[in-house]
């Protein structure tokens, strides 16, 4: 019978409050609760110096493999290897998808880590401060924000995907987003705290708060209000308006309004 226990099905259950923990210190602890990515794998994960400055910690086995964006890695065991390509371990493409994935903010290159002995950790984190969220894939596809993708398993392709060029200029995110497909467990990074919304019908979301949603769900550029007017005048301007069924992740916090605040602050060079 298998013993292992269950996933993280909540919020709560994954949350951990290690402040400011050295990454040495993260590595070495044995303190800390693993939680099992799913049931198609041993490998272990643990969310640590959550909420603020999350970092995800993995328990690897001899064999076991985790893709990472590039420049992710804080630390790990001396027992694991990097492998640096432009592909998904789980899906072909190459030079292609790489080029693809830059036009969504990610790097051409995705590193490979694969532990060769067992009980190997690895450390790593998002480049923004904010939190980290693990989201089990099964059937259909995860749309992801560039910065936001940070890990998944080797079983899952990256890829990127066309939003619309009018949903670009008008709402301010990007014509290309991150595509991730396959089965297995994906981890997403925001700036700020992260939040999962089960979408049933509508749901609307302000500019530069997406973090991912499943392809089951579309958004349309919409104004706040009821009038255009109002709908700037009132400082919201134009949402995201989603329709559907699926799961959507927000973020607290958006990049480009801490860009506008201290824009006119910094000094010219």
């Amino acid at each position: 019978m298998d013993q292992r226990p269950p996933l993280v099905s909540s919020y709560a259950q994954a949350t951990l409050w290690i402040p400011r923990m050295p990454a040495c210190d993260l590595i070495r602890s044995q303190s800390l609760n693993f939680q099992y990515l799913s049931t198609f794998t041993t490998m272990q994960y643990d969310l640590v110096c959550r909420p603020a400055s999350t970092a995800v910690r993995f328990a690897l086995e001899a064999g076991e493999s985790i893709t990472c964006e590039v420049g992710a890695m804080i630390a790990m065991s001396s027992g694991i290897t990097v492998e640096t390509t432009s592909k998904s371990r789980g899906g072909g493409g190459g030079i292609m998808k790489g080029i693809k994935r830059m036009f969504t903010g990610e790097n051409f290159f995705l590193n490979h880590f694969t532990s060769q002995q067992s009980q190997q950790t690895l450390l790593i984190g998002p480049t923004l401060l904010g939190d980290c969220i693990h989201h089990p894939l099964r059937s259909g596809s995860m749309v992801v924000q560039g910065s936001s993708w940070l890990a998944s398993s080797s079983s899952i392709d990256i890829d990127a995907t066309w939003r619309g060029f009018t949903s670009a200029v008008f709402s301010g995110e990007s014509m290309f987003w991150v595509k991730c497909s396959g089965t297995g467990d994906l981890f997403l990074s925001s700036y700020g705290a992260i939040y999962p919304i089960q979408v049933d019908g509508e749901y609307t979301v302000d500019t530069g708060h997406i973090v991912a949603f499943e392809d089951t769900l579309q958004f349309k550029i919409g104004k706040a209000g009821k009038s255009l007017i109002g709908s700037f005048l009132g400082g919201e301007g134009l949402v995201c308006k989603f329709q559907g069924q699926g799961k959507l992740y927000c973020q607290s916090h958006n990049p480009p309004s801490l860009g506008k605040l201290l824009g006119p602050k910094l000094k010219p060079r």
